[in-house]
């Protein structure tokens, strides 16, 4: 059996999946990691397009964790 290829998560969007993002609220964090071998349905993966544009509402931190 094959396996299922990711797609990004962004509405509209079909581009293959490339990072997973991730986020706490209580911490006002948001992570972007290399994709994830496995979809959750907590996190949200993303195209190289949609990762690199990834912005977070002031007072938040943004952690890009990714191996570039």
């Amino acid at each position: 059996m094959r396996p299922v290829s990711r797609i990004c998560a962004r509405p509209g969007c079909r581009r293959p999946a490339v990072a997973t993002l991730s986020y706490a609220y209580g911490a006002r964090a948001v992570w972007v990691d290399d994709l994830s071998p496995e979809s959750h349905p907590m996190t949200h993966d993303l195209c190289q397009e949609h990762a690199e544009q990834t912005r977070v509402p002031q007072g938040w931190e943004l952690r890009d964790r990714r191996m570039v």
